[in-house]
């Protein structure tokens, strides 16, 4: 599945330290308006990583933060240096 664009490096750091698990409206924040569709099938490739990894669920309509960017390729490690080398430029 094509993965969308983030809205923003600073917005997908500070989402992915603030909540443990994502709902539908921390995806919509970190990816802009997105259809019903296409949610549910972010959050299925995301299921997916946590079944694989055995990652506990606590909430069935709720997908966990890790295994979410880990499934649609979001490297926190990444995402900070980028944001780093964003505020050293301005």
């Amino acid at each position: 599945m094509r993965v969308p664009s983030i809205t923003s490096v600073e917005n997908a750091i500070r989402i992915y330290y603030e909540h443990i698990e994502l709902y539908n409206k921390d995806i919509v924040e970190l990816f802009g308006k997105l259809s019903s569709a296409t949610i549910v099938k972010l959050k299925s490739e995301a299921y997916n990583v946590m079944v694989r990894d055995s990652i506990p669920s606590w909430n069935a309509t709720a997908v966990n933060t890790r295994a979410a960017y880990l499934a649609w390729g979001l490297d926190i490690n990444d995402l900070e240096s980028r944001y780093e080398k964003l505020k050293q430029l301005f």
